[in-house]
């Protein structure tokens, strides 16, 4: 164990990165950057470098960095009340809980439980899930991600991730998206309990599930008496230029998990239910969290949620994302296409260059995501300006063309 320092006064990148691999477990691998502070979309790291931040801390900081509505109701709540156990609630959990149902367009008796983390999400989720149809299957999609604890890594698709810890929390099939006949041969069977999918699925390279692909899926759920669980952990909570973007589709699903943009740097995760008959499915003592819905939390969540409606950020996040995608569209001859909508978007490179995309973006100060090898995944906060979008589109082609050669070196 090191003796505790702080990185003033010391060779800086020797010195963080050798008390991280000494002191961190390391399931991350080595972290780029040590970084200190932020400011709106831009953060600085330990040696003093500004980034542009375009990832967003992975579509997490809607509000960007140290945003003053985000601090000050923080602060206030911090300095009057910062935990309470589930035996009590509190205003803020009242009002956060009412509010999303609220702008989810919920019917009577929808119910939301509110954890930490998107995977704690998903987690709630499945129990409902099981517990509405005992034993019975799960169908996710091929290319989901729905999280990594034993409940949730059943529903992610990636072998990798899974296999190392079978069993897992679920008998889960997968099956590809956009094909609603594959799953209405599983549903025909009788025995899944529920489907779980992502109306985009991010960690797979921003894709988007179509409009009727949603629809047949809540057709043939109800048709069969499944359960339609929509993860918006990623592309809910404003993200797409929505509230949540399964509701682009017209539909009203059983159970929606969230989170990331939720808590606005805060960690804040909800399972929402729709109607009495599936809030009913848990009774009390089936389902629990010691800090979920605190009210640090819940006030960091309101402010996020106030601060979109008051600044107009739903209509911003759509206009700034049509700029982004019409501007890369056609920009270099790597780019094949832009996917996705408002402020979640992935751009499909023709060749796998985006690891060299990356770091020669962190070079030049920006700070992006390759989802996979062939896709750069940008996931900014919402306040991002349009003179700091158009700094990016300029460096773009310049970005490409290193890692072009980057890749044609090695």
């Amino acid at each position: 164990m090191t003796e505790t320092t702080t990185l003033d006064d010391q060779d800086l990148p020797q010195t963080w990165s050798r008390r991280y691999a000494d002191n961190l477990l390391g399931v991350f691998g080595s972290p780029q950057m040590c970084l200190v502070s932020g400011h709106g979309c831009h953060v600085t790291d330990a040696a003093g470098n500004s980034y542009l931040d375009l990832l967003g801390g992975i579509a997490v900081n809607a509000l960007g960095y140290a945003h003053p509505a985000w601090v000050k109701a923080v602060s206030q709540q911090a300095a009057t009340l910062a935990h309470v156990s589930n035996f009590f609630t509190t205003p803020g959990q009242l009002a956060l809980a009412e509010k999303l149902l609220q702008l989810a367009e919920a019917p009577e008796g929808s119910a939301a439980f509110f954890c930490n983390s998107g995977t704690e999400a998903n987690e709630a989720a499945l129990k409902i899930v099981k517990a509405h149809h005992r034993g019975g299957r799960v169908i996710a999609l091929e290319h989901a991600f729905h999280g990594r604890t034993l409940g949730a890594l059943a529903l992610t698709h990636k072998e990798i991730y899974r296999k190392p810890f079978e069993p897992l929390g679920a008998e889960v099939t997968f099956i590809p998206a956009e094909d609603p006949d594959a799953l209405e041969a599983e549903l025909v069977q009788g025995d899944v309990a529920g489907v779980f999918l992502e109306p985009t699925q991010g960690e797979a390279g921003v894709v988007p599930l179509s409009l009727e692909y949603l629809q047949s899926v809540r057709t043939l759920t109800r048709r069969h008496d499944a359960l339609m669980v929509v993860d918006e952990v990623q592309c809910g909570m404003g993200r797409t230029g929505r509230w949540f973007a399964h509701q682009a589709a017209g539909i009203t699903p059983d159970v929606m998990t969230l989170a990331k943009a939720l808590g606005g740097g805060f960690p804040m995760g909800a399972t929402v239910t729709f109607g009495s008959q599936i809030t009913g499915i848990l009774t009390p003592g089936q389902h629990g969290t010691t800090f979920g819905g605190n009210p640090l939390a819940c006030a960091a969540a309101l402010s996020v949620i106030s601060t979109i409606e008051s600044d107009d950020l739903l209509d911003h996040v759509r206009t700034i994302g049509r700029h982004l995608v019409d501007s890369i569209t056609g920009i270099h001859p790597q780019v094949v296409e832009v996917r996705g909508s408002g402020l979640l978007l992935g751009v499909q490179l023709a060749s796998p260059i985006a690891a060299d995309v990356v770091t020669a973006a962190r070079g030049a100060g920006f700070i992006i995501n390759a989802a996979n090898p062939s896709t750069i995944r940008l996931a900014p906060p919402y306040i991002l300006t349009v003179q700091e979008a158009d700094s990016f589109i300029s460096a773009l082609p310049g970005l490409l063309d290193a890692a072009t050669t980057t890749q044609k070196e090695n």
